[in-house]
């Protein structure tokens, strides 16, 4: 697997962006900011969780479970590694999103918690982006009050992210498709389509020909020049793109999420 890959920092103190890649798998995580004020319960921060998240995940991609199971492994790993030190039944203690790919003798296995992306080429000559939206559908609108993120946050009918709850891993968006190139992108990169109202097949393009990095200081024109109608004015932002060994192109029905 060929991959090309680049991850920046935003305004924050430090880039809460994580990605790998190894052999024939990759993923991206993207660790969320807790607003000023909220206590987390938690006395490690989101970098930590980043860390211990993306450290466990490069250790169980290899195996023969499930992407979902590889995460709930993941995410059970890094509960224990807490300490018992947390109070891990509070909803804002620090998360993140997860985007997964791995070949498999099915194809290409993905999973999507949260607002990270993956992208894959048809066999058209077009391109699918796959992202789990949930957190757009909450009711109300955004800007969001922070009592209903709270109270939605790894719950029925709300939305999920990699934190403490391994049964997130299982409300991912999941499925196999046939194809020898991906990418997968943070919320950082996908704003280019959400914020700038470009194609994905345009993401996809740039991405591809100019790679990684230039598709991230894409990202930044648009922000300096059009400016963020919602959140940071810098995200972090982190791009992969992958090519496996050829193979047909076809696409296959999502397998749950």
């Amino acid at each position: 697997m060929r991959v090309r890959q680049t991850s920046k920092r935003g305004v924050g103190a430090y880039n809460e962006d994580r990605v790998a890649a190894a052999g024939e798998w990759a993923f991206v995580l993207d660790g969320a900011t807790a607003p000023s004020g909220v206590e987390s319960g938690c006395i490690h921060g989101v970098t930590w969780l980043v860390d211990r998240l993306s450290e466990s995940l490069q250790a169980l991609m290899d195996t023969d479970m499930s992407l979902a199971d590889v995460l709930a492994c993941a995410i059970s790993r890094v509960r224990y590694a807490h300490g018992g030190h947390c109070d891990l039944a509070n909803p804002d203690s620090p998360s993140a999103t997860a985007a997964l790919a791995r070949h498999s003798d099915q194809g290409l296995d993905y999973l999507v918690l949260a607002d990270s992306a993956v992208l894959f080429a048809l066999e058209d000559g077009g391109v699918r982006a796959v992202s789990d939206t949930r957190v757009d559908r909450l009711p109300g609108g955004r800007p969001y009050p922070r009592q209903l993120v709270r109270a939605s946050r790894n719950t029925p009918g709300g939305f999920w992210v990699a934190s403490t709850a391994p049964e997130a891993a299982y409300e991912a968006v999941t499925g196999t498709v046939r194809t020898n190139e991906f990418a997968l992108l943070s919320d950082g990169c996908t704003r280019l389509v959400e914020y700038y109202g470009h194609s994905w097949e345009a993401v996809w393009n740039h991405l591809r020909v100019r790679g990684p990095k230039a598709l991230v200081d894409w990202v930044r024109a648009e922000e300096r020049s059009k400016g963020v109608p919602l959140g940071k004015v810098h995200d972090d932002a982190t791009a992969l793109h992958a090519r496996l060994a050829a193979q047909p192109v076809r696409s296959l029905a999502p397998l749950g999420g």
